[in-house]
């Protein structure tokens, strides 16, 4: 599978990362601590790794962090994910579980025939 899987202690670095377009490791790390409660420690061990999966790049000086891939890339291949894990790969398979459970609201399901119409 291409792209970018992340776990949710990544998705969370990256969440505030990508709102604010570009960070600072220090500032990322005490945005961590007053949201999640993380120690700075925590918080650099999971920009390294960021790094090393090359989701975001570090620049000096100053230890700035800007994302190398968006949101849309990392939910795309979450969203694969889950549908390979779950349902066999099969797009019907996604929504029939979200009809079943009255999910999808009237103007959700609108977008989505729009979307089908448009393919």
């Amino acid at each position: 599978m291409n792209g970018h899987k992340l776990p949710e202690s990544e998705l969370k670095v990256m969440d505030h990362i990508w709102a604010k377009g570009e960070s600072t490791a220090k500032e990322t790390a005490a945005y961590m601590e007053e949201k999640y409660g993380w120690k700075k420690n925590t918080t650099y061990t999971v920009l390294k790794n960021l790094s090393e999966k090359g989701v975001l790049e570090r620049k000096d000086p100053g230890f700035k962090v800007v994302p190398l891939v968006g949101r849309e890339e990392v939910g795309r291949t979450e969203a694969r994910s889950l549908l390979d894990k779950f349902y066999n790969g099969s797009v019907a398979g996604l929504f029939s579980a979200f009809l079943n459970d009255n999910v999808i609201s009237e103007k959700e399901m609108k977008e989505l025939k729009e979307l089908l119409d448009r393919e």
